[in-house]
């Protein structure tokens, strides 16, 4: 069992900083995998995750469009 399965089968906030899906979010139990396994969240739920403004998640949003854009146009 991974430990974000077992974290979130157990309902407990994982401690673990040093894993690279550790995020500090209590509702997810620190972590990006659970975090993204209940749901879409809004620009406004993202940016408090991390701290920035919705627009400036909007700005990170636009960009990796375009980069997936471009990556698949150049196959």
């Amino acid at each position: 069992m991974k430990c974000y399965e077992y974290y979130a089968k157990e309902s407990k906030t994982c401690s673990k900083k040093e894993c690279r899906y550790w995020i500090e979010h209590n509702k997810t139990q620190n972590c990006t995998i659970n975090c993204a396994k209940k749901g879409t969240l809004t620009l406004q739920e993202i940016g408090e995750i991390y701290n920035i403004t919705r627009m400036r998640v909007c700005q990170i949003e636009k960009l990796i469009i375009n980069k997936i854009k471009k990556r698949v146009n150049l196959s």
